[in-house]
């Protein structure tokens, strides 16, 4: 959770109101001691400002097309007789494919 004292909330509340819109909470301190908190009235379950704040973190990249569902409806590879569905995963993760 942020911080801010009075003065710093005073003089930069356009950019404090803009962290809690991407989902921040905010605490206002005067003299160390908190007295106030800014935070979203949507609360946790925003998304939309949590993925803003992710990507301005350089967490995420927010996609900018629409998924391919095709792609996701396809079926996938084949795994030969003998073979385990998990011995595949794993192989995979080793080689890096």
């Amino acid at each position: 959770m942020r911080t801010a004292t009075i003065t710093q909330a005073k003089n930069g509340l356009s950019a404090l109101i803009d962290r809690v819109r991407a989902g921040e909470s905010i605490v206002i301190l005067d003299r160390g001691t908190p007295v106030a908190r800014l935070e979203p009235i949507l609360g946790r379950g925003d998304t939309e400002g949590r993925l803003r704040r992710l990507e301005r973190a350089g967490l995420v990249r927010v996609g900018v097309t629409s998924p391919q569902i095709e792609a996701l409806l396809e079926p996938g590879p084949a795994i030969g007789a003998g073979s385990s569905a998990v011995e595949a995963l794993i192989d995979e993760r080793r080689t890096g494919r």
